[in-house]
Formats: C-alpha cells, structure tokens, sequence
C-alpha cells in the first residue's frame, strides 16, 4: 500500500460547524486516520485564502460569500483542523483554493512525486470536494476507493446517490473498517 495515499477533505472547523455531526464520525475518522498512517500517506486537505481574497472572482458563487463574510483566511479558525484528528508530524496538509482538491494545490505535483497510483477519500461534503476530487482522480488514471461512512454531506439523498450511482462507476466505495481490514490492521 505505500503507492496509496488517504486523502482527509475539507474537515475543518468552519466546514464542521455546518453540519449536525453523528457522534460516531469524528472518532471514526481519528482511528481510520491513525490506523492507516503506518499503511498509507496522510495528506488532509484544506480550503482557505490570502487575505483580500486575490483568488476569488466575485463571479464564483461557491466561495464569493466566503470572501465577503472574510471567512477561511489562512490561519483563521473556521480553517483549523479539530485536534482529535489533526495532522502530525510526517503527515501532508496541502491547502486549496476551488472545491476539488486537486485545483490550485499542487496536490497532484504532490502525488507524483510521491509515486501515489491509489486514492481513498473521505471529507466533507459528498456533493462537493469528494465529488469534484474523484472526477479529477479519476481522469487523472488514480485508483480511487471512496469511505462511505467518512464521506459527509447535508443532504443525504445527495450522498446516496452520489455512492450508489457515480461513485461505483469510477471507484470502489467501502466502509471504513472494511478499508481498514484489506490493510491487514
């Protein structure tokens, strides 16, 4: 598994916050997340700006609002990661500026230079950054396998069908302790 990387999106703060959390889900993610580290890379993905905002055009409606509430500035709290799953020292944190994870990051400079083939995802929302990230991956020729039970959205008939319908065509979709398990853990 050293040519997987196991990518944890947009949970941060600001993005949590928006959400009435099971209480099952932070815990889960802290032990798939430490569980995995000796198996697989760690790189968490955040979303987040320069102050002023030189990356958002006032035609972008998904971060526009972001900007005028002067909300995700680098460094702010609604940027921060939860400490019961934050990063550690050898872990990844690669900062974006779009909904995919893969736009205006590096992350695929990331990637290839780590020699990744295999993607696993997890973040928040479903219909947004684990959405647009599985497309890219996928035109992109990584393998990709999706956390069912990791990946969370607000409306969950988006999630629903988002797994069962376009999910499965691109990649595996599995739960977390049954990823956990084929890393011999």
């Amino acid at each position: 598994m050293d040519k997987t990387a196991l990518l944890i999106m947009d949970l941060q703060a600001g993005n949590l916050a928006q959400i009435n959390l099971p209480s099952t889900y932070l815990p889960l993610v802290a032990k798939t997340i430490s569980t995995a580290r000796s198996h697989v890379k760690i790189i968490y993905i955040t979303v987040s700006f320069r102050p002023g905002y030189p990356e958002i055009a006032s035609s972008n409606k998904t971060f526009s609002a972001a900007a005028k509430l002067n909300l995700y500035v680098t460094g702010s709290p609604e940027t921060l990661i939860p400490e019961s799953i934050a990063p550690i020292e050898g872990d990844i944190v690669v900062e974006k500026k779009r909904v995919s994870a893969f736009s205006g990051s590096g992350l695929d400079v990331i990637l290839r230079g780590l020699g990744i083939e295999n993607l696993v995802l997890m973040g928040m929302a479903t219909g947004g950054v684990v959405l647009s990230t599985l497309c890219e991956a996928a035109d992109r020729d990584f393998r990709i396998t999706v956390l069912r039970d990791l990946c969370i959205d607000r409306d969950a008939e988006v999630h629903e069908v988002l797994m069962e319908k376009i999910f499965r065509k691109r990649g595996e979709v599995l739960g977390a302790e049954e990823w956990l398990e084929s890393l011999g853990s």
